[in-house]
């Protein structure tokens, strides 16, 4: 029985805030319906309920539905569907209802690690959609990109499921593989991506310097927003600082967001004192600023590192950047989540997460569904956004047609075995390039796609994008760090 479509309207009605509403269908226990048309057949009158008596109205409803439905059924059930309908009838992705299984793993999921693919998902029209893949995680190694929709996990349809449903169903233990089929812009056919499960880290701030042209370039990724992400961040400015930086860089690229004060504290380290951070905005249209506590501005360079899956905290820090820094930002427009949600313990280890204000930039603009632009647009190479070649039981052979052959020759472009084409046709120069890569990696140069050359392919491809002098969207953001220094 799927309690949560029993009781959506009934519960909607009950609970969706104060006021009078207007409800229809009063029909005695002992009426037979009318279908509509039918001669003889009258309209209801529209009835107004006070709160008072709507909640009644709830109340009559469950009690009629637990005494005299024809199968007997489970009140905790009706009442978790209940809530999770009303949950759902709100149109809002970012809230949801999460019982007390699925709000023990978000917990565990804001912990120092967890097991499972390494991605933030929301469900957005309707479908369970990739926000952003972790950095260096399993989920963005299959080459898994932001709105990415999951259509099936593991051949199994996920229409009608829940994102933390869905969620469930993907994540899992260290070493077992999860096979997405995803639905992605730009490709005419669903794509299967298989991921093996590992143990993701959250380890939200890494460091790295630069020696170019005599100036020391800091790097501080940011790759997420949790409890210890502020702490973090100043702690490694600080050693950067010692360290005698000559401009810094700060790189939320591929970073979900997560909690609003992270991001409030670290833009005490790098706004300039009393400029905006971030502004927020409550139903009534009520705004609440909070501007930097910084004691004077940085005596350096600051340039802003961002992409398609920035969301939510990395905007706001990249807003901050841009408009109150006045700093640079490199990439390419994030992803334009512009609100703020706050988990409501329900008493019985279940939470709820609901969307309770709005952000704004320091200048006021809503960047909700357009994301904050750069300053400097910069894409990365093609090959940066390639997807895992899928391979079944059968090799990809020579006149093969299809989405894993164009994967193929995407890949296979970016290591420099130049395939000819990239429109999914595998033919005499995709297998000459085949056989070329499969020699320089000792596999029998077949110039077939098995799933011994698909792996293959993935680790290569993996090590180039993580070379930093390939990062394009870096590259610049160190040669423009270098000038400003100069100036």
């Amino acid at each position: 029985m799927n309690s949560k479509r029993l009781f959506i309207v009934v519960v909607l009605v009950a609970l969706l805030g104060a006021g009078s509403y207007y409800v229809t269908g009063m029909f005695s226990s002992e009426a037979s319906p009318v279908a509509p048309g039918q001669e003889g057949s009258e309209q209801v009158d529209t009835v107004e309920l006070s709160d008072d008596e709507l909640m009644k109205k709830f109340e009559k409803a469950l009690s009629t539905i637990e005494g005299q439905y024809v199968e007997e059924v489970d009140r905790k059930q009706l009442i978790e569907g209940a809530i999770s309908g009303m949950v759902e009838e709100l149109g809002d992705p970012f809230s949801d209802y999460m019982d007390q299984e699925t709000a023990n793993e978000f917990v565990e999921s804001l912990g120092s690690e967890f097991q499972g693919i390494g991605a933030e998902v929301s469900m957005i029209n309707g479908k369970v959609t990739i926000v952003s893949p972790f950095r260096d995680s399993p989920a963005e190694q299959a080459g898994l990109q932001a709105n990415d929709r999951i259509i099936e996990i593991d051949g199994e349809n996920i229409e009608g499921l829940t994102v933390n449903e869905a969620v469930l169903k993907i994540r899992g233990e260290k070493g077992t593989t999860v096979r997405l089929t995803i639905e992605r812009d730009g490709s005419t056919e669903l794509l299967e991506v298989p991921v093996e499960r590992d143990t993701i880290p959250i380890e939200t701030v890494r460091t790295e310097t630069f020696e170019q042209d005599g100036q020391t370039i800091g790097l501080l990724e940011i790759t997420s927003f949790s409890e210890d992400t502020a702490i973090n961040f100043k702690d490694q400015l600080s050693q950067l600082e010692a360290d005698g930086i000559d401009a810094l860089l700060i790189d939320v690229r591929g970073n979900p967001g997560g909690y609003l004060n992270a991001v409030e504290q670290i833009g005490d380290e790098l706004i300039p004192e009393g400029k905006a951070i971030v502004q927020t905005e409550d139903r009534a249209g009520d705004r609440t600023g909070y501007s930097s506590q910084l004691e004077g501005t940085k005596d350096y360079p600051i340039i802003g590192l961002i992409d398609e899956r920035s969301a939510s905290a990395s905007e706001i820090l990249a807003a901050a950047l841009k408009e109150s820094g006045g700093y640079d930002l490199v990439g390419n427009t994030t992803f334009g989540k512009g609100t703020v949600q706050q988990t409501v313990d329900l008493g019985d280890g279940s939470d709820l997460k609901l969307t309770m204000m709005r952000w704004l930039t320091p200048d006021g603009n809503s960047i909700n569904e357009e994301g904050v632009t750069p300053t400097i647009e910069e894409n990365q190479p093609e090959y940066f956004f390639s997807t895992a070649v899928s391979v079944e039981d059968d090799p990809i052979t020579f006149d093969s047609l299809g989405e894993q052959v164009k994967n193929a020759q995407l890949i296979l472009k970016g290591l420099d075995f130049e395939p000819g084409r990239e429109d999914g046709y595998f033919d005499q120069q995709t297998v000459d390039a085949v056989k070329a890569f499969q020699e320089s990696v000792d596999i029998e140069a077949t110039g077939e796609i098995n799933q011994e050359t698909a792996t293959a392919l993935q680790e290569r491809i993996v090590e180039e994008i993580r070379k930093s002098d390939n990062d394009v969207q870096l590259q610049k953001a160190i040669e423009l760090a270098v000038e400003q220094s100069n100036q």
